[in-house]
């Protein structure tokens, strides 16, 4: 049951609950906590900014081995599964461009292509990060072009962020924040350890594995979120403070954004792989497994989930 002010507000089944995130000073009862743990389902907290903080699961020594595996990976390297994260990030960024921009991006989206084949082929990890920087240098400002401009003077010119300068980046370090979220949940639901990365190094407080899964969804659901929240004009200048520094959002922007995102997160693609239809959200769950089932050797090769 979920309660606002006191007031029930909201009453959900187990059966249809994936995880549980508590934002800002949200709290959650020892009970509720148990029975999360008890049917398998993880809890986070973060901040309101969307921020991990930290979470909690079940207690369970099954995965184990997988855990074993995965931090043997981290520590002697897996060249071949970052350049597939680095790729499949690569290949959905030219696909939402040539979707959205047609002929009037092609060198762009022939540059991008033309990355991700030479990402597939890299084993150097600093040679595998120049790679992904460059695409980012094409991307982003192309990303803008995108941008319908139904906001008013919204202006789009790079990436950035910590904090984010403008509310287009804004909207984006949200929503990034929000995918690092929904892979954290997903790396625990496979049984893995989503602080120890393999192409994103291990850092205190950094979500590094969950970091290297959601590189391929960041252009499928983060960007595709906010370029339909932006043209559809769904959120508006005045979601936005601004301060000295940077650009937030205000808690009416921040409820919004969340229910574009969840929208996006639930719209059904067919896997590429499987070719059965499933929401954004389990293809993420979907993608972990498949990095688990690498990693304890059941399978030869990850192969990221991209699109046409």
């Amino acid at each position: 049951m979920l309660r606002v002010d006191r007031t029930d507000a909201a009453s959900v089944r187990m059966l249809d609950v994936a995880h549980v995130a508590a934002f800002g000073n949200a709290d959650i009862s020892s009970a509720a906590m148990r029975a999360c743990f008890e049917a398998g389902i993880p809890v986070l907290w973060l901040t309101s900014g969307g921020w991990l903080v930290g979470y909690g699961g079940p207690a369970s020594g099954s995965s184990v081995r997988l855990r074993m595996r995965q931090h043997r990976a981290a520590m002697v390297g897996q060249p071949g599964l970052c350049a597939r994260f680095v790729a499949g990030k690569l290949r959905n960024a030219r696909t939402l461009l040539r979707r959205h921009l047609g002929t009037e991006a092609s060198r762009t989206v022939a540059q991008l292509k033309a990355l991700a084949a030479q990402a597939d082929r890299e084993e150097d990890p600093q040679r595998l990060l120049g790679i992904e920087g460059t695409g980012a240098r094409l991307y982003f400002p192309r990303f803008g072009e995108m941008l319908r401009g139904r906001l008013g003077p919204l202006e789009f010119g790079e990436r950035t962020r910590r904090p984010p300068r403008d509310p287009v980046n804004a909207l984006l370090s949200f929503c990034y924040a929000m995918l690092t979220k929904d892979a954290t949940a997903a790396t625990l639901a496979a049984g893995l350890d989503p602080f120890v990365g393999i192409y994103h190094r291990p850092r205190f407080g950094r979500p590094a594995l969950a970091l290297d899964l959601m590189e391929e969804f960041r252009p499928l659901i983060a960007d595709s979120a906010v370029l339909r929240m932006v043209n559809n004009g769904e959120v508006g200048l005045g979601d936005f403070v601004h301060g000295a520094t940077g650009v937030a959002l205000t808690q009416p922007g921040r409820r919004r954004v969340i229910a574009a995102y969840e929208r996006r997160m639930s719209e059904q693609l067919r896997h590429p792989l499987f070719g059965y239809k499933t929401s954004y959200r389990r293809a993420l769950e979907i993608q972990a497994r498949l990095l688990a089932a690498v990693l304890v050797g059941e399978l030869s090769e990850y192969r990221p989930l991209t699109t046409r």
